[in-house]
């Protein structure tokens, strides 16, 4: 089995709320993602998928709990020794244009991260810049020009270069294709996955749309206010997802094929207040099969089969079967 690159455990971020109080934005969350693999994270705005990504990179500081990365726990680092270990973590963030410096050229903006963690020399960067250009898809030519000058997706490449200039082994791109055209998507999808391939790239890929995930992800992995609540291989999950959230959320895709007769499920209620959740399982307020343990009893993430864990009591296998909780 692969090893894992990145482990959190029991990690909690938590926000300041109304009259004083706390936000937990994630809720002791517990999560490998395996060396050279793409795993999609999906769930609903507000979910904390966002969060989640940039607290495992520590742009955002844990309450507490524990992230690992190629055995390090990064909570314990501080100064120099982090800002050494963060050359291996990067980010692809989701505007393309408030991500890039306006006023600084494209080669300057590429180079930074060589500069500064790498210590490359200028003649070194600038090789380096060119060549990154290149893979990218814009040529070392782009380099003289500045971020307006450039498309969407031309920008969202130039944010591709900048993150990989430090030869990362671990990459989060938090919706990194959400704002672009549906063609243009499709390339920067490509350029990502060939990425990960030809250099051994780890992704954690945050996004909202179902569609693009499966073209991309090896596992998947569901949140929901704060929680995982399902982690499956991508075709286990799109074959038959367990949670009964993670099934509202996959009937939720369009259609496409004529005569597909795939039942669509609709959530009642909206997501709970973070600040306020309901007692035993989160999701029990909008769940079409909560029990009144459902409601006394809050579940825990179990394996219900090799490489399959789901946060249910009443995990469905298909439309007609359940799995028994052991608990």
């Amino acid at each position: 089995m692969t090893a894992a690159l990145i482990q959190a455990r029991e990690l909690r971020v938590e926000y300041p709320g109304r009259a004083g109080g706390r936000v937990r934005a994630l809720r002791d969350v517990d999560l490998d993602i395996l060396q050279g693999e793409t795993l999609g994270l999906v769930g609903e705005s507000g979910c904390g998928k966002s969060t989640l990504g940039r607290a495992l990179l520590r742009l955002i500081e844990p309450a507490s709990g524990r992230i690992e990365f190629d055995g390090t726990d990064l909570t314990r680092l501080r100064g120099s020794r982090l800002r050494r270990t963060r050359a291996e973590l990067q980010m692809v963030f989701q505007d393309p244009f408030g991500s890039l410096n306006p006023r600084r050229r494209i080669a300057d903006i590429v180079a930074e991260p060589l500069l500064r963690s790498r210590g490359a020399t200028r003649a070194e960067a600038a090789k380096a810049v060119a060549e990154l250009l290149d893979l990218v898809g814009l040529g070392a030519e782009a380099g003289g020009r500045r971020p307006h000058e450039f498309s969407g997706g031309q920008r969202q490449r130039i944010g591709i270069a900048r993150a990989l200039a430090s030869s990362p082994q671990f990459v989060v791109a938090d919706e990194a294709v959400s704002a672009l055209d549906v063609s243009i998507q499709a390339q920067v999808l490509n350029l990502l996955s060939d990425l990960v391939r030809d250099r051994g790239l780890t992704m954690l890929f945050i996004s909202h749309d179902l569609g693009v995930v499966r073209h991309i992800a090896d596992r998947i992995a569901v949140m929901y206010l704060g929680q995982i609540i399902e982690v499956a291989s991508r075709d286990a999950f799109f074959a038959a997802p367990a949670h009964p959230y993670s099934r509202a959320l996959l009937s939720s895709v369009p259609v496409l094929r004529p005569g597909d007769t795939r039942e669509q499920q609709v959530l009642e209620g909206e997501l709970p207040d973070p600040a306020n959740p309901p007692e035993g399982c989160l999701f029990r307020t909008r769940c079409p099969i909560a029990t009144e343990r459902c409601r006394t009893s809050a579940p825990e993430l179990r394996e219900i089969a090799p490489g399959r864990s789901v946060r249910c009591h009443l995990p469905l296998v298909s439309s007609e079967q359940h799995v028994a909780s052991s608990e």
